[in-house]
């Protein structure tokens, strides 16, 4: 085993906390503020010569602030003759702009992966990247894990003895949907958008049975909510008993919050890879599960140099 450091910037300390427990170390000392005029200021408080460090930061609101801890902080540990830097990012921004859907737009997932290489990471961990193909992107080792057991466990748990269809809320998500179908047993349905013209609301075609049955939407974002409580309004006017939702990553932006009080979800169970607001945790409806477990055992067999091939489930 190398000597493992483990240091978190300020996106998500709560989560950094749990990881830090699960591995039984102290979170490395560091400092990570700004100057008066809003730039980051790192200073790495420890000795880290010949070590093997992670950094645990994602990318989320403010996305700019907390990309630039991340860089930095890279920056810093490189800078003190790290052995080895591990990114670990377990939402990665900026992720949705991983390809021109129009003319003169940037492609800025494959910018912010240049700019995390050259920062000096040496390899890179994420939970649920929105495109697999971003993994591509990095000249650097990436191992992308999902969030499937965690959520597999939080719908069983809560719905595994009654009628499960399993929804995916557009085609781009119908291979997650059908992994989760697979294991619970569950059948499947898709959600087929269609604007019919500019400034008219979307007609949600369901493909797949779902009267009379528990319902539960999965993706991997979820925002501002819109396409989620649509769906799950389409789901119920189509005869579903209940209508849940499991996402990974709770952005949870804008009205987010307000839509989903006012939807006809049940519930929605979320992971912790990014940080609630005060608003969110508020929300009845909200259920938050922990992915520090699935997290701190990747980083462990990293460090002891293992496979986690058994981990991407």
């Amino acid at each position: 085993m190398n000597l493992l450091k483990l240091f978190t910037g300020n996106a998500n300390p709560a989560l950094a906390a749990a990881v830090s427990q699960y591995l039984d170390i102290e979170i490395g000392k560091a400092h990570v503020g700004t100057f008066s005029d809003g730039e980051v200021n790192v200073e790495i408080q420890e000795n880290v010569r010949g070590c093997d460090c992670f950094v645990l930061q994602p990318t989320c609101q403010p996305a700019n602030t907390h990309l630039m801890e991340l860089l930095i902080m890279i920056d810093a540990l490189r800078r003190s003759s790290a052995r080895r830097i591990t990114a670990v990012i377990p939402y990665y921004g900026y992720a949705r702009q991983d390809r021109k859907v129009r003319p003169r737009l940037p492609i800025s997932a494959k910018l912010v992966a240049d700019l995390i290489s050259t920062a000096g990471t040496d390899r890179l961990l994420c939970i649920d990247l929105h495109a697999g193909q971003i993994q591509g992107f990095f000249d650097i080792p990436v191992d992308n894990l999902f969030a499937t057991p965690v959520l597999l466990d939080a719908i069983r748990d809560r719905y595994g003895s009654q009628p499960l269809t399993i929804i995916s809320p557009d085609a781009g998500g119908v291979e997650r949907a059908r992994a989760y179908a697979k294991r619970l047993n569950a059948s499947l349905a898709i959600i087929d958008k269609r604007r019919e013209a500019a400034n008219v609301s979307q007609v949600m075609n369901i493909i797949g049975d779902v009267a009379g049955r528990t319902c539960v939407i999965v993706d991997d974002i979820v925002d501002t909510a819109g396409t989620l409580t649509e769906a799950a309004t389409a789901l119920k006017d189509a005869g579903a008993a209940v209508v849940s939702a499991a996402i990974t990553h709770p952005v949870l932006s804008g009205p987010a919050i307000k839509r989903i009080r006012e939807s006809s979800l049940t519930e929605l169970v979320i992971t912790d890879t990014v940080p609630l607001r005060p608003e969110a945790d508020d929300c009845e409806q909200i259920r938050v599960v922990s992915i520090s477990h699935l997290l701190s055992e990747a980083i462990r067999r990293i460090n002891n140099v293992e496979s986690v091939s058994s981990l991407f489930v």
